[in-house]
C-alpha cells in the first residue's frame, strides 16, 4: 500500500472520529436511531415501555430521555431490531392492517381528527389490552397510559391499526401500503438529544412560522 494512500486514509479516519457533535436545539429534527438491545417479543415491549413511563413529552425526540408520540414507538420497535419509520404518518403505512377488535398487546393505533373523511395521521399509541394504550402525550406532557372508556374521543379519532409482530412472535409484518418518505438517521455520536437539564420547552408543539 503506497504511503500517500495510507496517509490519506488515516487522515480521513481521524477527521471522522473528531467530527463536531451538533449541540441540542429545540426542536431537534435529527433522527437518533437506537441500537437493537433485545429480541422482538411482547415481553420486551413491556419492559421497554415500563422504563419510559413518566418520561417527558418533547416534540421530535425519540429518547432516551424524552419522546414524542412516534418517537416512542420508533424507539421501542427499533430497539427490538424491527426497523419502522420515524413519523406516525409513515409508521401507519407499514405492517399488517388489523381492525380495532383484533388488537393485541404491542399493536399500534394511529389517530387523526374526528372527521371521518380525513385520512391524515397525527398521533400514535401502543395498545396494551382492555382498552388501554400507551402514548407520549403532548396534552399530559409525558409518556402515559390512557383508556378509551375514560377518554372516548380517542375512539372517534382512530384511523388505522397496525401489527408488526405476529402473535406467535415468529414473523415480522413489514409489508408497505405506499411509498415511504426517505428520512436520514444518525446517532448520538453526531447530534445531541434533549436531556433533563435543558428543561421542558414552553410549548409542547413548536409554533410554526
Amino acid at each position: 500500500m503506497p504511503k500517500s494512500f495510507l496517509y490519506v486514509l488515516v487522515t480521513l479516519l481521524l477527521l471522522q472520529g473528531c467530527a463536531e457533535k451538533k449541540p441540542y436545539h429545540y426542536p431537534n429534527y435529527d433522527i437518533i436511531k437506537p441500537k437493537p438491545v433485545c429480541k422482538p417479543n411482547r415481553k420486551n415491549i413491556q419492559a421497554l415501555l415500563d422504563s419510559y413511563l413518566g418520561k417527558p413529552y418533547v416534540w421530535a425526540e425519540e429518547g432516551p430521555h424524552a419522546f414524542d408520540c412516534s418517537g416512542l414507538t420508533y424507539n421501542i420497535y427499533n430497539k427490538m431490531g424491527i426497523e419502522i419509520p420515524r413519523t406516525a404518518s409513515e409508521q401507519a403505512k407499514v405492517g399488517k392492517r388489523i381492525t380495532y377488535k383484533d388488537l393485541q398487546y404491542g399493536d399500534l393505533i394511529f389517530f387523526g381528527s374526528t372527521n371521518k373523511h380525513s385520512k391524515r395521521i397525527t398521533h400514535v399509541g401502543i395498545y396494551l389490552g382492555n382498552g388501554w394504550f400507551a402514548e407520549a402525550s403532548s396534552k399530559k406532557r409525558r409518556v402515559a397510559l390512557t383508556n378509551f372508556k375514560e377518554e372516548p374521543k380517542y375512539m372517534r379519532r382512530i384511523k388505522v391499526c397496525r401489527r408488526y409482530l405476529s402473535l406467535d412472535e415468529r414473523k415480522k409484518y413489514m409489508n408497505c401500503d405506499a411509498p415511504l418518505q426517505e428520512m436520514e438517521e444518525t446517532s448520538m455520536r453526531y447530534t445531541t438529544p434533549w436531556t433533563p437539564d435543558k428543561g421542558l420547552p414552553k410549548h409542547a408543539v413548536p409554533k410554526r412560522g
